[in-house]
């Protein structure tokens, strides 16, 4: 008798991130699915859906004791966490549950650049996480995405968003010439799911990606593609003006901590510093941290280039949305 498919939790899954996994893992037949969500949410659309999709909704909330998550990890044999920046440093909870429940892989929320320590505020909160699953002896698996295409092109003129925001995807800082890693959005189930059934990932990082190109090449297609040509102007900035982008955002935070569009220019001006200036966001910079290739790994899956990703963009009726941004 063959034994069941393995259970995978995840965390999210309503989310953008979080709604590519679960595709990924219904597509691939491999896996139980089970979803954490919030009481609140019980009954909202996007929870039936998952519902429908025959997906098992467990009741529950990132910040309970650990007590109460060892009850939602009740035989659950892999941890995905794809929750929001806001509560990256809430994970640890779950993780300890996860860790006394006998999870055999977990997961945390990453799913962006490589880096180093100290350019990214979001990105340290993660890095503290890692460390706090390879202190604790927790078997895991860290993943990186590079930068969504999405969020690589820029925002066309005709967006209900808010001009600022829609002003900083025109920017390019340094020469926007360096190559980048990107992946599409919704294809990072299909590598998640994957990876997490792989013993060579184990305890390892990897990091997935579909194409390389610079900040220069997707203002082009952004131009071409978008229908509205030269109208789309990009903005060269210094690095300096990446850091005093940087600080004017801190200080808005510190001033209303609720001010959503403050957080939200400060880590795009942190990544775009990063990625533009330090040029982290390469394949070359990943090897040399450590992260396995999931090019390499898996050379069977299909993958998109950014023009074809964009097309899709520039099609939908406010692309803005792709960012994360939301309309009232």
């Amino acid at each position: 008798m063959s034994s069941p498919k393995p259970l995978v939790l995840v965390l999210g899954a309503t989310g953008s991130t979080g709604g590519s996994i679960i595709k990924g893992l219904l597509a691939s037949g491999n896996f139980r699915i089970a979803a954490l969500i919030r009481p609140a949410s019980a009954s909202k659309v996007a929870t039936e859906k998952l519902r429908s999709a025959g997906i098992d909704i467990r009741l529950g909330d990132v910040a309970d004791s650990v007590e109460k998550h060892k009850e939602a990890l009740a035989g659950v044999d892999i941890l995905i966490s794809a929750v929001v920046g806001t509560i990256i440093d809430q994970q640890k909870n779950i993780i300890l549950a996860a860790q006394q429940a006998g999870v055999k892989r977990v997961i945390p929320c990453d799913f962006g650049t490589p880096g180093a320590k100290g350019v990214r505020e979001l990105h340290d909160q993660k890095l503290a996480i890692r460390d706090f699953i390879k202190q604790n002896g927790i078997p895991h698996t860290f993943i990186d995405v590079g930068w969504w295409m999405q969020v690589s092109l820029p925002i066309p003129l005709r967006s209900r968003a808010p001009a600022e925001f829609k002003s900083m995807t025109h920017r390019i800082a340094g020469s926007g010439n360096a190559p980048i890693l990107l992946t599409d959005n919704d294809h990072i189930g299909t590598f998640v799911a994957r990876i997490i059934a792989d013993p060579r990932t184990l305890n390892h990082a990897v990091i997935i990606w579909e194409d390389q190109a610079s900040m220069l090449d997707a203002q082009e297609i952004g131009a071409r593609l978008s229908g509205e040509g030269q109208k789309l102007k990009d903005l060269y900035i210094t690095a300096e003006e990446v850091l005093q982008a940087v600080a004017a955002a801190k200080e808005r935070v510190t001033r209303d901590p609720s001010d959503w569009m403050s957080h939200a220019m400060q880590s795009w001006n942190e990544y775009i510093y990063s990625i533009q200036i330090l040029h982290e966001n390469t394949l070359e910079n990943a090897k040399r941290l450590g992260y396995l290739d999931a090019r390499e790994l898996y050379p069977d899956i299909a993958t998109t280039t950014l023009e074809e990703c964009a097309k899709g963009f520039y099609a939908m009726e406010e692309p803005a949305e792709a960012y994360g941004y939301t309309f009232n």
